[in-house]
């Protein structure tokens, strides 16, 4: 499809998006001619080549320097950003379109040809002292802006090559995205047989929450045989991702696979492994003693895999057309202030979101941003159902956030991801809670029910995937790792994390497979647990004090990537380096459980 896509006129009916904000078409005059635009700004950038380091004497001039090169270089980057965004997004809604694809392959490889040759630009500025770069921001007010930013590349010096080899794996980044394309088209393509029905992916798993046993079992059963014939080819994928991540991680000299992400995400590697370590240890504590209760709540002896999302019983669950989901989230997003719920209306008021699902769009959901002068867009499939709201508030949350961040410009809106899942999980509970007190008290058990296995998705699920991810890069160091080996390590790991009153069923093997984060985003599924213990502790100090916390959240909102997370959560008091925070968030799940089993 070589259009811009249309909004739904039915307001019940989930939307499509328009990205004619972006670009008219594929042919679009104006693609060449932002991309002209970009070459241009690169080329003023490397005119300024070598000019920081012989300013080096002046802090005045290295000042000026300074905030001219990073000028330019956020001038190109938001030339070529709507290019980049806008060949993502038409092809994430059209994976079975060979022309799609094709178009989005090209854009990365003509946006990395014009983006390389800036390398230069954070080799020179790591080649300068520390006192140099403090000389010169106390001497210029406008570099002195950029001080977020050059505190994440300055993290990066240790780590950095030769101009040689940075240009070399710039312009190899290209190549290494065609195996994250080959996953994508595979499970686009997949379709799995559940009875006399030929299901895709995100139909197979929305399945998953029927009521009726019969069909949970058959989408399973018929998206494990589907995985498992595409195992060989996933497994190929993975083992070269992880292969040339190894490689590029031993050049930079990183100890351990997760570190560049670490290192990014501006947190340290030992904390991180004490919050999964803390979440592990409470495995008994919460998810094995609530699949133990919901097991004996259903009636059975012990939960298949396929029902650990599944309703409490067969009765019909109840089903949010597009209109109801939106005003729930709306309303909610309200609890927080008038600016938030404004800011939230403009996705639903303008063709900013695509929610509709249809065979070719790739599943799951995202908010993607584009640059701080353009808006950012929605992605979800929506199935009218409980989860499908949160998870509009979720994105929403996220889109919110880019938002608010944008007055930092493109650069310092760049928020890491121990802030990035921040506003959108926030705004998913703030969701839940308004869903719980309009229920009827019948309803209630299965709200909590719905709340729980949120919980326990974002926080143990995703540990879980992080512990699986770690062990698999830990052994592929040592060679390939067959696909069967990696279903063992998958199997262990999730029968660690969901407990005895949970089967894993012949086949759920494969079901590593479809999980795009380990193949697109290398150890960001920890981010996910992260915000949410986060998350945790942030609504605990909200209840104290609902008008005192929301221009705080705000401000930590707004602020985007100029503060770590330590520093965005001084002002509530709460400090992320304490092993005793990362408690708080279990402890919140723990009661919910225990209001689960209250309800009898």
């Amino acid at each position: 499809m070589n259009a811009p896509f249309k909004t739904a006129a039915d307001p019940a009916e989930a939307p499509l998006w328009d990205l004619s904000d972006l670009y008219a078409s594929r042919d679009d005059v104006r693609v060449g001619g932002d991309l002209e635009r970009g070459r241009a700004a690169v080329a003023e950038l490397g005119s300024l080549q070598g000019r920081l380091v012989a300013a080096r004497s002046d802090a005045v001039q290295l000042g000026q320097r300074l905030n001219k090169a990073i000028s330019l270089y956020e001038a190109a980057t938001e030339a070529l950003g709507g290019l980049g965004a806008y060949a993502f997004l038409a092809a994430s809604t059209a994976r079975d379109d060979a022309a799609a694809n094709g178009f989005e392959a090209d854009i990365r490889e003509k946006l990395t040809a014009v983006s390389t040759p800036t390398v230069w630009l954070t080799l020179e500025i790591n080649a300068l002292e520390d006192a140099e770069i403090e000389a010169a921001l106390a001497a210029d007010e406008g570099a002195a802006r950029w001080r977020p930013w050059l505190r994440r590349v300055r993290a990066m010096k240790p780590h950095e090559l030769s101009e040689e080899l940075e240009t070399f794996l710039a312009e190899h980044g290209p190549i290494a995205a065609q195996w994250p394309r080959l996953f994508d088209e595979t499970l686009a393509a997949l379709r799995a047989k559940s009875g006399k029905e030929s299901l895709t992916l995100a139909e197979a798993l929305n399945r998953l929450s029927d009521p009726k046993a019969a069909q949970r079992k058959a989408a399973a059963e018929g998206l494990s045989v589907a995985l498992g014939e595409r195992s060989a080819t996933l497994s190929l994928v993975l083992n070269t991702v992880a292969a040339d991540k190894a490689l590029e991680d031993r050049w930079r000299k990183f100890a351990r696979p997760a570190d560049g992400r670490h290192l990014a995400n501006e947190v340290d590697g030992e904390a991180v492994d004490a919050m999964a370590e803390a979440v592990a240890a409470a495995y008994p504590r919460l998810s094995h003693r609530y699949y133990a209760l919901k097991a004996k709540a259903m009636g059975l002896p012990k939960l298949n895999h396929w029902d650990r999302n599944a309703p409490l019983t067969a009765a019909k669950p109840r089903l949010f057309d597009w209109k109801e989901g939106r005003e729930i989230v709306l309303d909610s997003f309200a609890d927080l202030g008038p600016e938030f719920s404004d800011r939230a209306r403009l996705f639903f008021d303008n063709p900013w979101i695509d929610g509709a699902a249809r065979p070719g769009k790739q599943s799951g959901a995202y908010a993607h941003p584009v640059t701080a002068d353009r808006h950012p867009y929605v992605f979800l499939n929506w199935m009218g159902e409980r989860r499908d709201v949160l998870t509009l508030a979720h994105e929403l949350g996220h889109g919110v956030h880019q938002t608010l961040a944008a007055d930092r410009g493109t650069l310092l809106a760049d928020t890491p991801l121990t802030l990035a899942e921040t506003a959108s999980i926030f705004a998913e509970g703030l969701t839940f809670d308004r869903l719980l007190a309009e229920a009827t008290k019948a309803d209630q058990k299965a709200l909590l029910a719905g709340r729980i296995e949120d919980g326990l998705n974002t926080v143990v699920r995703q540990i879980a995937f992080h512990r699986f991810e770690t062990r698999f890069h830990d052994e592929r160091l040592k060679g390939e790792v067959p696909a069967d080996r990696i279903g063992q390590i998958w199997l262990e790991e999730m029968g660690a994390s969901l407990g005895p009153a949970v089967t894993l069923n012949p086949g759920y093997e494969h079901w590593w497979s479809y999980v795009s984060h380990f193949v697109h985003s290398p150890f960001y599924v920890y981010a996910y647990a992260f915000g949410d213990l986060l998350v945790a502790a942030l609504m605990e100090t909200r209840a104290k004090d609902p008008a005192a916390f929301t221009p705080l959240y705000r401000e930590l909102l707004a602020g985007g990537g100029t503060r770590t997370y330590v520093e965005a959560l001084a002002p509530f008091g709460l400090n992320p380096r304490d092993p005793a925070f990362w408690t708080i968030g279990c402890k919140r799940l723990e009661r919910l459980i225990d209001q689960f089993e209250a309800l009898g």
